[in-house]
């Protein structure tokens, strides 16, 4: 069972969906006559005996399969054997699996996180991805410990494999990673980050693609290789823009109400101290060194009142600086205070700009339930690996300038992911899972 979803459709009256157990279900079904036929009237599959005595004949077995109805896929008592199962239409999809499955949901999740652009480097400068791509790995069939300990997984920047078709299906052209990397992953934890990517000048291509490779270094499967797993499109830029976007640009490179973002600080512009906004596992929001969060920006009326409530009224269109935002974890759902966005310009607060937020610009998140004295503005700040608030100070001479420090500086970029689902309901399969198809419409 592969499932990789897209939602894209758009909602209809009366879409809520109601799960029954299907062993429990006794009335006719209608409309199914093709999946009634595969079940009731399988084909006879060959098995190859291994009797010295029939010298490798085969024979023709009974069609009735006796299928486990536990949780687990693969098991230590023989109930599976791929030697007895070439293809998958010898493995039928029964009641009692569909059953088993809708109860413990022991799927496996493979998730890509990334940015949606990426800078390119030049000359001999490496400009790594920031942030880095991260593979996490997430459902109850990786529970599995010897699993863990003999997967291997690599990375590389390559072209369109699957997913950015319009059908779903592998493109035309297929170009693999040329070069890919070790994607480690942290002890105790299911998720890897690739800190060393980067694209360099040579690379005319105005658009990649991350694929991650995944396979088994043991032999406890008949294939090693689970398959390659391919990010969104990132769009490749040579610099942050400095000037006002076009309408023509303004969807690729500007930031839009409802989307999301990272945030990430970074001290004296030195990599070793690259600090990202995340919530940790306690819904503390931090200051982390190694892995980043994804958060909705949401535009929110200025005449909102600053009392905080669960719920707000949001807007659409573009993230302009000195918009009230909103900012709210896509994992968590916890969020931030109200603020205000604010251009940062050499570490000083542009307190007159009204210019859309583009792709990797500096900027600053000033609260606006803080001190209403303009000699006390208090911005968003970190401090080791805490979340704080920090007094900006108003230069003397200019009336809508205040000076803040590194602390206080974020780099705002937009990022998405790529996200597959897979099920091995009768088994492991003697197959690559990739590529997954699709589901773009539920109907």
């Amino acid at each position: 069972m592969l499932t990789n979803f897209a939602s894209n459709s758009t909602p209809q009256q009366n879409s809520s969906l109601r799960f029954r157990s299907l062993s429990d279900h006794q009335s006719p079904i209608i409309n199914h006559q093709k999946p009634i036929k595969r079940l009731c009237h399988k084909r006879p599959r060959l098995v190859k005996t291994n009797n010295p005595t029939s010298s490798g004949t085969t024979t023709a077995a009974a069609s009735s399969l006796n299928m486990p109805t536990t949780s687990s896929p693969v098991g230590s008592n023989g109930n599976y054997n791929d030697e007895s199962y070439e293809e998958l239409e010898h493995r039928p999809l029964t009641r009692e699996i569909m059953a088993t499955y809708l109860s413990t949901r022991r799927h496996r999740k493979v998730t890509v996180h990334h940015a949606k652009v990426a800078q390119k480097s030049y000359g001999n400068e490496k400009r790594f991805f920031c942030p880095p791509p991260c593979v996490y790995l997430s459902g109850d069939g990786w529970n599995h410990d010897f699993e863990q300990d003999n997967l291997c997984t690599m990375i590389g920047i390559g072209e369109p494999l699957y997913l950015n078709d319009n059908n779903g299906s592998p493109s035309g052209n297929i170009t693999q990673s040329s070069e890919m990397q070790h994607l480690p992953f942290d002890n105790g934890k299911r998720f890897g980050a690739a800190k060393t990517l980067f694209i360099s000048d040579s690379d005319k291509r105005k658009h990649i693609n991350l694929n991650v490779k995944m396979m088994y270094t043991a032999d406890f499967r008949d294939s090693p290789y689970i398959g390659m797993f391919e990010s969104r499109k990132i769009k490749v830029i040579s610099k942050p823009s400095k000037k006002k976007q076009s309408v023509k640009n303004a969807e690729s490179v500007c930031i839009q109400s409802g989307t999301k973002i990272a945030l990430f600080n970074r001290l004296r512009s030195q990599n070793v101290s690259t600090r990202f906004l995340h919530v940790d596992e306690r819904n503390q929001f931090e200051a982390s060194s190694h892995e980043w969060g994804s958060f909705y920006i949401h535009l929110v009326d200025n005449e909102e009142p600053c009392m905080e409530s669960t719920t707000f009224s949001v807007k659409e269109g573009f993230v302009q600086y000195g918009s009230t935002v909103k900012l709210v974890c896509s994992v968590t759902n916890q969020s931030l205070p109200y603020m205000v966005i604010r251009k940062v310009d050499k570490n000083r607060v542009l307190l007159d700009s009204d210019e859309p937020v583009s792709q990797l610009h500096k900027c600053a998140f000033e609260f606006k339930n803080g001190p209403s004295s303009s000699s006390s503005i208090v911005y968003l700040c970190l401090t080791g690996e805490r979340i704080v608030g920090i007094a900006g100070k108003p230069c003397p001479n200019e009336r809508f300038r205040v000076d803040i420090n590194d602390s206080a500086c974020w780099t705002i970029i937009s990022t998405d992911k790529a996200e597959y689902t897979w099920f091995e309901a009768c088994g492991p399969v003697s197959h690559p899972i990739t590529p997954v198809p699709v589901a773009r419409h539920i109907v």
